[in-house]
């Protein structure tokens, strides 16, 4: 694909071709860009260019020696938003469960690069139902050595209330002798630099200006709502808040996907549309400032 050929795409992302009107989507803690692709394609319809990167050490099954850091996931995340921002005019970035905190930084550092945010179960710690009460324990280990030693397993429903497509997507990874416990599962030191990677966003998100879509169940079973309740009160911008009553953790796959992707879908359209329109009058403006100096020599 000629747009393809313009971009460096990372090893196992997935990337949509589309306009010069784009999309940045990060994926969870231990995820991967398959959480995104239905809304990828959606996206992609309407002709924008979607980008999912697999960001290393962020991704399942790339940091197997749990020394990567919460930078080095900026790092890649800010490498993806220079390539997808070659051949877009706008983009829009946004994340599901701990990706939207990358993304959420991203938009506080680069205010003129992202012109709106999509966050999906946005997390700054797992507190839901499913957690383990023990869990809260964790936020006692400082050093990256020590969390190295934990490792915790995944526990049902998996961020997913749809009994059918859980068990199709175990049944996907679970090989004859694997538990599919240790494949949702989290190391301690991704968990810890997660925790990092917190702390570091909570004071920014302040300066955060850009117009916010924002998803949460009701009854998540991996962070609270309370989770999307503390971030939309520190955004400096404008928020639309959808809390949903009949999924799980994760929205873009889950029984309302639909509903995710519909209104993600209206909300891109009406924002590109508002900035389309800007870029049309502010060129208009400039035309007439030449048109007059040209009849004023």
């Amino acid at each position: 694909m000629k747009n393809q050929d313009k971009m460096k795409i990372a090893w196992g992302s997935h990337y949509v071709p589309g306009g010069r009107k784009g999309v940045l989507l990060v994926h969870s803690l231990g995820g991967s860009p398959i959480e995104l692709r239905f809304l990828a394609h959606a996206l992609g319809k309407d002709g924008y260019t979607v980008y999912c990167p697999t960001l290393p050490g962020l991704a399942g099954g790339t940091d197997v020696t749990g020394l990567s850091s919460w930078t080095d996931w900026y790092a890649a995340l800010e490498t993806a938003h220079d390539e997808i921002s070659k051949q877009c005019d706008t983009v829009l970035v946004g994340g599901i469960s701990a990706g939207t905190m990358l993304a959420l930084r991203l938009a506080a550092m680069r205010p003129d690069g992202v012109q709106g945010l999509l966050l999906f179960s946005p997390t700054l710690w797992a507190n839901g139902w499913a957690i383990p009460w023990y869990f809260s324990l964790f936020r006692l280990v400082k050093q990256k050595w020590a969390a190295r030693l934990f490792h915790f397993k995944g526990r049902e429903p998996h961020g997913i209330k749809d009994d059918r497509l859980r068990s199709f997507i175990v049944d996907a990874l679970q090989g004859d002798n694997d538990a599919i416990e240790d494949f949702f599962g989290r190391g301690g030191g991704l968990v810890l630099e997660f925790r990092k990677l917190v702390r570091n966003v909570k004071p920014l998100l302040n300066k955060v200006k850009q117009h916010t879509l924002m998803f949460h169940p009701r009854h998540d079973d991996q962070s609270d709502l309370k989770n999307t309740m503390k971030i939309q009160r520190r955004l400096a911008g404008l928020v639309e808040l959808h809390v949903l009553d009949d999924c799980y953790h994760m929205v873009t796959l889950d029984r309302q996907r639909s509903i995710v992707v519909e209104r993600t879908t209206e909300f891109a359209a009406r924002l590109t549309k508002r900035f389309e329109d800007a870029q049309t009058i502010s060129s208009a403006g400039e035309g007439n400032l030449k048109e007059q100096g040209s009849a004023k020599t």
